[in-house]
């Protein structure tokens, strides 16, 4: 088990406080890539452990703590989509079909058995949904009877990035609580301790998510396309749509998708604030291109890419795809 992260200090020290007058469902909430997740797992097993510290944290030595490390405790449950659990979410399944990226109504009815029954160890059963929002219809609805009807000592966590595409009906009976993203020297400082290069530079490109960062630095996932499609953004009067799309139709929509959606967000910025936030190192060319577009116009183009971000993970072709989004950013300098 990961330990809390440094800046998760305060969020700990908040959920001990919950202990003793816990709800029936807990909603974490906050930025993706800030650990949530571990934040949950670690909550989880300070509740299941038998010795705890005076901090709550759990012993890592009873009997519940290896059950738990091992994956097989008895009360306790990590729902997530097929895509998260697989030891490679781009490996696919027989037949060619890829793990599924929702969490099916299937999923959340195989814990109605659990959901009776008594705990093993005498005190908390726990169930953590991760992501939330991944839940389809069908498993959101049939969670909601669930939470309806709740049972003692059985403890919901949800974990979500998204809170707004949850069911009201699900946010009313959650608890919310707040993880908050780290501090600009936070995350740096803790970068810098994983050995990455030029962390203010890794942290602001992934919104100040450290472990979004960390993941993107040691995979390099995402960097030859980002570093293609900036230096040609950079230029928009001598974009070339077809070849830029060309060269990156092989490349995952939603980070070229993630990377514009960066980039309009500065030049608005630039625009109506003078500031930049994912790209300082090139503010010196954002300032320039933000006083060749209306901010109208910048708008429009973000609304645009909101829309394609939703069907990036299902692009019928990918390449028109990519050149209807760089022909309407092209043509925003171009009006």
């Amino acid at each position: 088990m990961k330990p809390f992260y440094p800046w998760q200090t305060g969020s700990w020290q908040a959920l001990q406080g919950l202990r003793s007058r816990l709800p029936h469902a807990l909603l974490l909430k906050g930025a993706q890539g800030i650990g949530k997740l571990d934040l949950a797992l670690n909550f989880a097993q300070s509740l299941l452990c038998e010795n705890p510290s005076a901090e709550g944290v759990a012993c890592q030595e009873c009997s519940s703590c290896h059950w738990f490390e091992q994956d097989s405790h008895p009360d306790f449950r990590l729902i997530q989509p097929d895509a998260l659990t697989a030891a490679d979410d781009s490996d696919d399944k027989p037949g060619g079909k890829k793990p599924s990226r929702e969490i099916s109504v299937d999923q959340i009815r195989d814990l109605s058995g659990f959901s009776n029954l008594s705990a093993h160890c005498g005190g908390y059963r726990v169930v953590i949904i991760n992501p939330a929002e991944a839940m389809n219809s069908n498993a959101a609805n049939s969670l909601l009877k669930t939470l309806e009807e709740p049972t003692d000592k059985l403890l919901f966590i949800l974990v979500t990035h998204k809170p707004q595409q949850l069911l009201p009906t699900i946010l009313s009976r959650c608890l919310g609580f707040a993880v908050h993203t780290p501090t600009l020297a936070a995350g740096t400082a803790w970068l810098a301790q994983q050995g990455i290069k030029n962390p203010e530079h890794a942290l602001a490109q992934t919104g100040f998510a450290p472990l979004q960062a960390l993941n993107w630095a040691e995979s390099g996932e995402g960097a030859e396309e980002r570093n293609v499609l900036l230096s040609a953004i950079r230029q928009p009067s001598k974009l070339d749509v077809l070849a830029l799309a060309d060269s990156l139709q092989r490349s995952t929509p939603v980070h070229v998708i993630h990377c514009l959606q960066q980039w309009c967000h500065d030049l608005a910025s630039a625009k109506l604030a003078g500031a930049v936030r994912y790209f300082p190192e090139q503010s010196a060319v954002i300032t320039r291109l933000a006083e060749g577009v209306s901010a109208a116009a910048l708008m429009r183009f973000q609304k645009e890419l909101l829309e394609a971000r939703r069907a990036a993970f299902h692009p019928l072709n990918p390449r028109l795809f990519l050149e209807s989004l760089l022909l309407s950013y092209r043509q925003m300098f171009a009006a």
